[in-house]
């Protein structure tokens, strides 16, 4: 494949965007904030893999031993001497994790979870993972799910893989989001946190509740930069479904947040969201059959050295005036027509702040 080449010419590029779009795009509450008492949580438990080629624990690791004699004797097979297991290792001793999504989780949903081995296993490969109970984080909370089925490998190590849909979940796992007193509180993500986001959104939410009614009590306040608390109407108390979807359905007008320069990167959902007056110095970035170039002054062609195009060259053109710019959707916008997926953008954008050329706050979720 041919070397890709973006060429920006600028003096110092100036990164102005919100969100990755149009400042006439409008943000949502649901984008910005989440209600407390959601959150992502973990339920764990230690199990077995079985049915391995020989590459188990070695038969003298006693927690295996101690584990595997329960296991047989709740099956009705007592175990009077634990050397007897000593010779098994077709069976791994492993750790198992289930991430639960910030929603929560509802009796019969099903979710991935994570297997690791727990001793001395050489390979999973090939195993099964029998019937695991998963509890909750903190003590004496009990078992929410069981998880079992057969182990898949996304990387080259073969004592770390995953269940696809392993953890049927037996209890439900409700994330709480309205107090006893009929409140909601939004949790602003740090990227967005300020005293201009967490006011704009309570004087939002005021407004919308308002309507035509200009003397209606205010329901939403700021309390610090970033939390809204809400009270929610007496009248849609017993049933604040709908009053709560209301909310996080709020549109803002992202001009309006006066937020610092920052660039929030989710690599578990491809995310890269910019805000405020994001600005980079000139620099040359090489990414894999990739190479980013900023040259100031821009160099004219010439007979000698003109300037070729190529089916996967693209360029930027800057603003100018005073102090040339361009913006970062049109970067993006570069790499998208250059087929560079987000995971790579993201890797680019971490270097190009790792070597202090990015000049905002990098923030990674």
């Amino acid at each position: 494949m041919s070397r890709s080449r973006i060429i920006v010419a600028l003096c110092s590029a100036a990164f102005a965007l919100l969100a990755l779009v149009s400042s006439a795009h409008a943000l949502g509450v649901k984008e910005m904030a989440r209600l407390s008492g959601q959150g992502e949580t973990t339920i764990w438990g230690i199990g077995f893999v079985t049915g391995l080629a020989g590459t188990g624990d070695s038969g003298d690791t006693q927690p295996l031993a101690r584990q595997l004699a329960a296991l047989l004797e709740k099956g009705g097979n007592s175990v009077p001497d634990l050397k007897e297991l000593t010779k098994a290792k077709n069976i791994a001793l492993v750790m198992v994790q289930c991430k639960i999504p910030r929603e929560g989780a509802r009796r019969g949903d099903n979710f991935d979870v994570s297997v690791t081995a727990y001793h001395n296993a050489s390979s999973l490969k090939g195993g099964r993972l029998f019937i695991t109970p998963l509890q909750g984080p903190l003590p004496n909370q009990g078992v929410f799910a069981y998880a079992e089925g057969p182990i898949i490998f996304d990387e080259a190590s073969l004592t770390s893989g995953r269940v696809r849909g392993g953890a049927n979940i037996s209890h439900d796992i409700a994330m709480n989001v309205v107090t006893d007193d009929g409140k909601i509180t939004l949790i602003i993500a740090p990227g967005y946190a300020s005293w201009s986001t967490s006011r704009l959104i309570a004087g939002a939410v005021n407004a919308d509740r308002e309507g035509l009614e200009s003397q209606v009590e205010e329901i939403a306040r700021a309390v610090d930069d970033r939390t809204v608390a809400i009270r929610i109407p007496d009248a849609e108390r017993a049933n604040p479904a709908n009053f709560i979807a209301a909310v996080m359905e709020i549109q803002l007008d992202p001009s309006l947040l006066s937020l610092p320069a920052r660039v929030i990167i989710n690599e578990k959902k491809g995310d890269i969201v910019v805000t405020g007056d994001v600005q980079i110095s000139p620099v040359v970035i090489a990414h894999k059959d990739m190479v980013i170039t900023t040259l100031n002054p821009p160099r004219p062609p010439t007979p000698e050295s003109p300037i070729l195009e190529e089916s996967r060259w693209t360029s930027l053109t800057t603003l100018g005036g005073d102090r040339n710019t361009t913006q970062l959707r049109d970067l993006l916008e570069a790499l998208k027509r250059l087929d560079i997926p987000v995971p790579d953008q993201i890797e680019i954008l971490t270097k190009i702040h790792r070597i202090g050329r990015l000049h905002a706050e990098l923030i990674t979720e």
